[in-house]
């Protein structure tokens, strides 16, 4: 597939520029011990992680990807704002880019690509991760899981970048490691290019039918 005439990427951050799952775990467990539940392995938060820290915390709460349909919600609610407390604390400890991420960037950068992210990790979060990475100057625009009414898979994130940017679909191109991110593409019939590591909760990224598929970040390079 041709996808050399792009101009503007976007791409997800968690499972795609960085392994956030250790600073994650710590703070779902420093959670869990609040409230004075069990704690879990790093594996076992790793397969919970992607769709944004609600989930991620009701997964918790229903110790499974599969959450209980009678959790009760007073408790949610506490656990999600010890959690977002905690979270704050550790947002980039042990958080690791993968690697060829920071020099890939700056390699499209460097070519004329315009960069921006679209994550469902809350938006307080990414700029302290940018600057801890110093990538931040890297990206004309970010947005997070409450910088707008939806979020991935919903297209209206991607579209709303494209729109703030001066970029149409056809220009454009969503690089992510889940189903929210190859489906928030499909959604508005954008192109996309799959990375075969991340979180995918042990799912087979093609079933989504991505536009491209990688195993090493840097190989956007040769794709675009």
């Amino acid at each position: 597939m041709d996808l050399k005439n792009k101009k503007h990427i976007i791409f997800d951050l968690d499972g795609t520029l960085i392994d956030s799952v250790p600073d994650l775990a710590l703070a779902v467990n420093n959670t869990m011990q609040d409230l004075n539940r069990d704690i879990f392995c790093l594996d076992v938060i790793r397969s919970w992680v992607g769709n944004g820290s609600a989930i991620l915390i009701k997964r918790a709460l229903s110790s499974d990807v599969v959450i209980d349909d009678d959790l009760d919600g007073e408790l949610f609610n506490k656990a999600h704002k010890i959690f977002l407390e905690q979270y704050k604390l550790n947002v980039c400890n042990e958080t690791l880019m993968f690697d060829g991420v920071k020099q890939t960037l700056q390699s499209l950068k460097d070519r004329g690509f315009i960069l921006s992210i679209v994550t469902n990790k809350p938006i307080e979060f990414v700029k302290p991760i940018l600057d801890g990475f110093k990538i931040e100057e890297l990206f004309s625009l970010y947005i997070g899981a409450n910088s707008l009414k939806y979020k991935k898979p919903n297209p209206a994130p991607l579209l709303y970048v494209c729109e703030k940017l001066g970029f149409n679909i056809e220009e454009s191109v969503m690089v992510g490691d889940s189903k929210n991110d190859i489906l928030a593409a499909n959604n508005c019939n954008m192109h996309s290019i799959a990375v075969s590591y991340g979180y995918n909760y042990d799912e087979d990224i093609s079933v989504h039918n991505p536009s491209v598929i990688i195993d090493k970040f840097e190989d956007i390079l040769k794709v675009l």
